[in-house]
């Protein structure tokens, strides 16, 4: 099979990675990738947001699948774009995208189909919401952009003052640009938060391991809100009898609501859930992979990830048998200094031979390319991720952290306490 992959961060390296170790794929393709992917498939210059290039390059290429890594282009509708061409395409069309690119939507849908999540209020004005806060009350809340923020358009304000000056920031000053049109107003929820990915094929449902993310930027959850410092899996907290009640509470209600509302869901569920004292709940959904929790979820499934796509596609996920290795994986990012506001780009980054030959480590690329004499340089806020496999998370923290140091740039920086929540 020819197969594209369309994205260029880590997470498109983690699934090209995988993708890689298929007999199936005897060429690999990903649009635009980056200097890692670029030793596993060839990078070819389309952005993932020109939705017509890519349809063009498939046709052209005679691709036989492609996997969409990237939110943005969902949304754009690249999977409806790629089925019109009669192209076999791994991803949600863009009516279902709108489970994260649109929280309002999101939220209604589970507020309709009675899944468990946090108690919310739905503005489209600015005033209206700030007289909704001054007559709440109840402190800390929580301020979220209805569409697609990169990950940040979600704010916790302790207090009044904090949740004014938020609405200000969201809805007027427009910091998260037209995804801030509408605001989604959420009661706060306490617990720990886990991430399970799953394979959905319109009826069936499959979790994946779980996962944990670190969004602070700094040591001790402190800092500013990122894309991700670094996960692990599997989460200590997510219990058989969590991943039990999930399963019949929100995964196979979310699946069922969708196919009920008219937009079959086939793709990568995400669910972002608190661990609340009531149980859990959703705290978001995304509609693709994580970064980086991919970067530690597909490492340790066993079995070929072409077959999955393509059971998720056909609708027939209920026929295969998909299994986990029982180990851990924690993989450490090493980010831009200034990240996440301002950093430089260009820098030459050192040691990336450093794991070579190790199948228990791998170096992700998130934010690379080549520079004009062929090195490998910094070319975003998350540059790289460091990750490390073993028999228990303990074991796996040691590792990445034993060799995190081997790699570097000018400036780089990351968290010390990955796995350590």
């Amino acid at each position: 099979m020819k197969i594209l992959v369309v994205g260029s961060g880590g997470r498109e390296h983690a699934i090209v990675h995988k993708l890689s170790q298929s007999p199936k794929a005897e060429k690999i393709y990903c649009a635009p990738g980056n200097a890692g992917i670029a030793a596993l498939a060839e990078c070819v210059p389309v952005k993932a947001t020109d939705v017509e290039g890519l349809v063009a390059f498939a046709k052209e290429n005679a691709i036989d699948l492609t996997v969409i890594g990237m939110d943005d282009p969902l949304m754009l509708g690249v999977v409806d774009a790629f089925e019109a061409e009669g192209l076999r395409v791994f991803g949600p069309r863009k009516n279902a995208a709108i489970l994260e690119g649109s929280k309002a939507f999101s939220k209604n849908l589970m507020k309709k189909y009675d899944i468990p999540t946090a108690g919310f209020w739905e503005f489209t004005s600015s005033d209206e919401a700030k007289t909704f806060l001054k007559n709440h009350g109840i402190y800390p809340i929580v301020l979220k952009a209805d569409g697609l923020a990169l990950g940040k358009g979600v704010l916790i304000c302790n207090n009044e003052q904090e949740a004014l000056a938020g609405v200000d920031e969201i809805m007027v000053d427009k910091k998260f640009g037209a995804a801030g049109n509408t605001l989604v107003i959420e009661e706060f929820m306490t617990g720990p938060e886990v991430s399970v990915l799953s394979f959905c094929d319109g009826k069936h449902i499959v979790p994946m391991v779980s996962a944990q993310d670190h969004k602070r930027a700094l040591d001790g959850d402190q800092g500013l809100n990122t894309g991700g410092m670094g996960t692990f899996s599997p989460s200590k907290y997510y219990t058989a009898d969590y991943a039990a009640y999930s399963m019949e509470n929100i995964f196979k209600p979310t699946v069922a609501a969708m196919a009920a509302e008219g937009r079959e869901f086939k793709g990568i569920i995400f669910f972002c859930l608190m661990l609340t004292p009531d149980g859990p709940k959703v705290l978001e959904y995304n509609a693709r992979f994580g970064d980086p929790e991919t970067q530690v979820v597909l490492p340790r499934l066993k079995g070929d990830l072409v077959d999955i796509f393509e059971a998720c596609i056909d609708g027939t996920l209920d026929q295969l048998n998909i299994e986990w290795e029982d180990n851990a994986a924690v993989c450490v990012v090493i980010a831009s200094g200034g990240y996440p506001v301002s950093y430089q780009k260009g820098y030459e980054i050192e040691g990336l031979n450093a794991f070579d030959g190790m199948e228990d480590m791998m170096i992700y690329h998130a934010g690379t390319a080549f520079n004009s004499d062929g090195n490998i340089v910094t070319s975003g806020g998350r540059v790289l991720g460091i990750s490390a496999l073993a028999p228990t998370l303990d074991e796996a923290i040691a590792k990445a952290y034993a060799h995190v140091d081997e790699v570097s740039f000018k400036d780089c920086f990351y968290r010390h306490d990955i796995g350590r929540k």
